[in-house]
């Protein structure tokens, strides 16, 4: 499991026009990307490597044009 001591936890600008249901991300730790659901912050976590997060968003920004 990825260390999340110092992560920086953000949510997406947009989050706040769906109701809530959003996640957050912690991008800022060397080599890994964190996620994890905003309303249940203890619920667990998602790790990304970085290249694979950056495949995820662009490829989710090309499904939404």
């Amino acid at each position: 499991m990825a260390e999340m001591t110092g992560a920086r936890w953000r949510t997406s600008t947009r989050s706040s026009s769906n109701g809530g249901n959003c996640v957050e991300v912690a991008d800022n730790l060397p080599g890994v990307v964190l996620v994890r659901d905003s309303k249940d912050r203890d619920g667990g976590t998602l790790t990304f490597t970085p290249a694979a997060w950056r495949a995820f968003v662009h490829g989710s920004a090309r499904s939404n044009r």
